[in-house]
């Protein structure tokens, strides 16, 4: 089956409430389907047992700011060959979605995983103990207001350009890229530091002659 197809059969399957669409990526799309979060489990169920989805591919979070996380399944079936990805989003003040361990138990793992990168709870888990952080972790690493606090005692690969050094002229100020803090205003440093230079401006091109003009002919 296609991706229209296999869109449109979950569709059927899924109800209205369901946002059904197939992906990009040519002959490696997805039917893709957003379901709400308090039909979560029951979607996700359901696509098993219509479309045969019993192979538990993956699952993971994703940051989309202040929309909120969206978490994300992806299902295959082996008979069939074709794939379907489940995705809902929670609230990012309240991050709690029901656990999918009692439709796939492969989904544990992944589930709490999420839970350390994201903060997102998965009601009813079974074990919803730590998996790849040390207990006195603070915070959640995937989230895109997260801090690289290291960053902060050693300077991100892009703060120079090659060649320069620590001593010397100051460089043209550079952007930090997302979760980098600026030292004088976060950590050991936080009011000790010169502020940075201001971002030079880049002076405008003159016109370039076309070939064969003179200056009698204005480069006309």
């Amino acid at each position: 089956m296609t991706p229209e197809e296999i869109g449109a059969r979950l569709a059927e399957v899924l109800g209205e409430a369901a946002d059904v669409s197939p992906s990009a990526g040519g002959a490696f799309s997805r039917a893709c389907a957003t379901v709400p979060v308090g039909s979560w489990v029951e979607a996700v169920r359901t696509a098993r047992d219509s479309l045969d989805l019993r192979f538990f591919d993956w699952l993971a979070g994703v940051d989309e700011g202040e929309a909120g996380f969206a978490v994300v399944v992806h299902l295959w079936s082996l008979p069939g060959r074709y794939g379907v990805l489940l995705r809902t989003v929670v609230p990012r003040d309240a991050p709690t979605l029901d656990t999918l361990t009692g439709v796939f138990p492969g989904a544990s793992w992944p589930e709490r995983e999420t839970t350390e990168m994201f903060g997102i709870t998965f009601a009813g888990h079974p074990n919803p103990g730590k998996l790849l952080l040390p207990d006195e972790f603070e915070g959640h690493p995937l989230r895109k207001d997260f801090v690289l606090a290291a960053r902060v005692a050693k300077a991100w690969p892009g703060a120079k350009e090659p060649g320069e050094s620590d001593t010397g002229a100051p460089s043209r100020r550079r952007a930090r890229p997302p979760g980098v803090p600026d030292p004088n205003e976060w950590g050991p440093e936080k009011g000790q530091l010169p502020p940075e230079p201001a971002r030079r401006e880049r002076p405008a091109r003159a016109a370039r002659p076309r070939p064969g003009a003179t200056p009698e002919s204005g480069g006309e």
